[in-house]
């Protein structure tokens, strides 16, 4: 059978519905597995081992607007998929795939598409799963009848190949890294909005420590859209760090981080990437809630000083960014100086508040 599965649109919501795509693929070991996805997703799932295909949405290029929408449905009907798995939860994923006439198609029911879904899914409520995203991916294919339980998460790991893996570690030498150097990765933005970001301050403040005080390769990444944020960032600091900022692509992004020795960030798609590329990850949490959104790895510190406001889920605060800037500079750095210490020992239990 040939499968169709529409992925979510965030890199982060993407890494956390991998438990759910690895369960569909141990599910369905015979069938045919396409993702569909926007171009910076397909670009992080290309490789791995859970698709047999990937299929970018390209909505900003050859698929934008009606008739680019009518290529892409051209395209998917001409490939006669037997079903479409909808994780991605907008009104345009059913309306997409009952376009392009796929006959089973599986869906929550929200964003008034029920009409649209053959199997249209009860969205769970409060309390009837574990709080975490991937749970409800899971969750999904459960309902469905396609998996007989969620089970255990595992901590998620992408596959970097070999080649990628020499790629990344010659790139980030030539940018100037040192060979077998401490490397902190630093994730300085967030695509949701400015509510999830810690001060552009700190992250200089800790950065000059980070290089001064333990002699790090700090190394700052992120889209395009956030090379002012680093620059400024950057324009704050004592010491030299290297910025990959706007540089890289998804796909390379995994690998990068694979080279390096521990990611800092705020809640963001590049934490998760991080995570699943196999990094210890210090994630900076504010607005939202670690409950649902933290990396799925056995390898997480989080920092976190939540008001009584917190989380709220904002794109930008409307008061005074408390939950962020109640957060200061030493508890990132006493965390990430740990994990110097540690090195490579492994890190025992969850995440704690910092």
């Amino acid at each position: 059978m040939k499968i169709l599965v529409r992925a979510p649109n965030w890199v982060g919501d993407a890494v956390m519905c991998v438990p759910a795509l690895e369960s569909l693929r141990a599910a369905r070991p015979a069938d045919e597995i396409s993702i569909l996805a926007r171009p910076v997703v397909a670009d992080l799932l290309v490789g791995q081992t859970f698709a047999d295909r990937i299929i970018a949405y390209e909505n900003r290029g050859r698929h934008r607007g009606w008739l680019g929408r009518e290529a892409l449905i051209r395209q998917l009907r001409a490939e006669n998929f037997a079903a479409a798995v909808l994780f991605q939860n907008a009104f345009e994923a059913a309306w997409l795939a009952w376009r392009s006439g796929i006959p089973q198609r599986i869906g929550y029911a929200r964003d008034a598409r029920s009409p649209l879904l053959t199997k249209s899914i009860a969205v769970p409520q409060p309390g009837e799963i574990p709080p975490h995203e991937s749970h409800y991916y899971l969750e999904l294919l459960r309902r469905a009848g396609w998996i007989e339980t969620r089970g255990e998460i595992k901590p998620t790991r992408l596959l970097i190949s070999p080649g990628a893996a020499v790629a990344a570690e010659s790139a980030l030498r030539n940018a100037g890294a040192k060979p077998n150097s401490w490397r902190c990765a630093i994730a300085p933005g967030a695509s949701y909005g400015a509510a999830k970001c810690w001060p552009p301050e700190r992250f200089a403040s800790l950065a000059d420590r980070l290089i001064s005080d333990c002699g790090a390769d700090v190394i700052f990444f992120g889209s395009p859209n956030e090379k002012e944020i680093a620059a400024r960032i950057q324009s704050s600091m004592k010491n030299r760090a290297i910025s990959l900022v706007g540089g890289t692509s998804m796909r390379e992004l995994a690998a990068l981080f694979s080279a390096c020795s521990m990611f800092i960030g705020n809640d963001s798609g590049a934490m998760h990437v991080a995570a699943a590329a196999g990094l210890p990850v210090i994630a900076i949490f504010g607005s939202t809630d670690p409950e649902g959104t933290a990396p799925v790895t056995n390898k997480f510190t989080l920092i976190r000083q939540a008001p009584s406001c917190s989380p709220c889920f904002l794109r930008r605060c409307p008061v005074d960014h408390r939950c962020m800037t109640r957060i200061a500079v030493d508890s990132v750095f006493t965390a990430a100086h740990s994990l110097r210490l540690a090195a490579s020992e492994p890190r025992s239990g969850g995440a704690s508040d910092a």
